[in-house]
């Protein structure tokens, strides 16, 4: 018989059984209304890839190919007109209310289809989850609310996250390389503000947005440690749009040059600087790191849904041709070799699902959706009309005091191995889904031979897709070198991690 105390003696020893047991933990604490609710954004999804998405998917990457300046805006308002921009924002800010895990499979589902127009959608969610992980209540609302106005009056407002460096880039999300790092975008402080000099770069929909949320340094010999966010609104003086990248796949969605030149930001605009730091338990240095961890912990899952996406994309346009080519007199599908590539391809999706799943549940028990995901708090905004929300509890996010206590609650509580476990997960869930997707298509063109090749077939725009997917949301081996650190190096002792030379 095995004592209750022994178990914990071993349990303390061996931190990593939570890594690995996020759904277990969380299926009695996850409200059930979140199950139904996925659901209808997955039909929400497969509707529009009906209507929109499947029908302009190839006619899109053909604009681009001919016209490299083309905005999909039409696109744009199409999913705006639908409300996908505002879909899992909270209504606390004007939002529809969604859980957020369900962007997820909406992002996949979507993926199936057009990797491009996914991120046209998704990419939205970026800027506003850096917003959400400074915990700046006041801009929260002030920012994010306008989506939601933008929806009502057909006026699309987007957010983008401007972090990206023309000669910085995978660097600038990891606290170990970002002082090693060419950094040369800088934040001049001045009096009522800050003045920003510099260049951003692959920042997706920067073209068709209409806020950024930029990531500054006071002191580009010390970025770690002087890091702030402000958001800057097209049109402002001194903030330009400069090219747009040439790209080889999701063409249909931008990749913008951001220039910035003497472009003031005054304080109403400054979202997360020093001064906000010096009130936080953890040094500056560690609180950048943590406001990015809550970002990357987030979008990678988003990352890691398209690239199952993909993959699933590509096995249901293998599992097509299959099913209509014959050979040796008998359909392709038939064939036993086929058969056993289309198991393979199936378990690789269906594996890369369930690591995006586990890193929402990670999400949920001790990141960015914990608040959102407390079954009181979470019914009650299920509950409650909007107009009782706008009446009543929206203007108390105006207030310093709501801000300082979602800080205290979301970045002072928050404790190291639940950053570990967040940022981890949402590594492994970037790897395993973008892998998956470059893996699949593989293996449908292995099926398809050279009518795969041939545009109007899909698997080869999906596999042209797919590769971008592993280099952004930071490249698969620096997401390997996080998944070493936050799960083995953070649990073992013996193990020393030095800082990268």
């Amino acid at each position: 018989m095995i004592k209750r105390s022994e178990v914990k003696e071993w349990m303390a020893h061996e931190p990593a059984f939570d890594d690995i047991m996020c759904s277990l933990r969380s299926a009695p604490r996850i409200p059930r209304t979140m199950i139904s609710e996925t659901r209808k954004v997955v039909a929400m999804a497969r509707k529009f890839n009906n209507e929109v998405v499947r029908p302009y998917t190839l006619e899109l990457d053909r604009t681009i190919q001919q016209d490299p300046e083309f905005l999909p805006w039409e696109f744009v308002k199409q999913a705006n007109q639908r409300g996908f921009y505002s879909l899992v924002i909270p209504k606390i800010v004007g939002g529809k209310g969604y859980n957020f895990p369900a962007m997820s499979h909406f992002l996949e589902e979507v993926g199936t289809e057009c990797l491009a127009m996914s991120n046209l959608i998704g990419v939205h969610y970026l800027g506003a989850t850096t917003l959400l992980a400074t915990w700046n209540m006041k801009l929260i609302n002030e920012i994010i609310r306008q989506t939601a106005e933008g929806e009502k009056t057909n006026d699309p407002s987007l957010i983008t996250l401007a972090i990206t460096e023309p000669a910085a880039g995978t660097d600038v999300e990891e606290v170990s390389l970002l002082d090693k790092a060419n950094i040369t975008f800088n934040a001049r402080r001045e009096q009522g503000g800050y003045v920003l000099n510099g260049t951003k770069v692959f920042i997706s929909n920067g073209h068709l947005s209409k806020w950024h949320v930029v990531i500054g340094y006071e002191d580009q010999s010390r970025p770690s440690e002087t890091m702030l966010v402000v958001v800057v609104k097209t049109g402002t003086k001194g903030f330009s749009f400069g090219r747009k990248e040439r790209k080889m796949g999701q063409k249909g969605c931008p990749a913008s040059e951001l220039i910035f030149k003497e472009c003031f930001v005054p304080d109403e605009h400054v979202v997360f600087d020093s001064r906000h730091s010096a009130k936080l338990k953890r040094p500056p240095r560690e609180t950048g790191r943590q406001i990015i961890e809550y970002v990357v912990s987030v979008s990678r899952a988003a990352v890691g849904a398209w690239g199952v996406g993909a993959a699933r994309g590509a096995l249901e346009n293998a599992m097509q041709f299959a099913m209509e080519t014959h050979v040796d007199g008998k359909l392709l599908i038939n064939h036993e070799w086929v058969q056993c590539r289309l198991a393979e391809m199936y378990k690789t999706m269906a594996l890369a699902r369930l690591a995006y799943m586990e890193n929402n549940y990670a999400n949920g028990l001790d990141g960015a959706f914990k608040i959102l995901q407390l079954k009181p708090l979470y019914y009650l905004m299920k509950i409650l009309p909007a107009s009782m929300i706008d009446k009543f509890i929206t203007p108390t996010l105006g207030l310093p005091f709501t801000t300082w206590l979602f800080r205290k609650l979301q970045m002072d509580w928050q404790k190291d191995e639940q950053i570990h476990r967040t940022t981890g997960w949402g590594s492994l869930a970037k790897v395993s889904g973008t892998d998956a997707g470059i893996r699949n298509c593989q293996m449908a063109l292995e099926i398809m031979g050279q009518a795969g090749l041939r545009h109007d077939r899909r698997v080869e725009k999906i596999l042209r897709d797919s590769k971008l997917l592993q280099i952004y949301e930071g490249t698969n081996q620096l997401n390997r070198l996080n998944i070493f650190e936050s799960f083995l190096a953070s649990h073992h002792s013996r193990i020393k991690v030095y800082e990268h030379e």
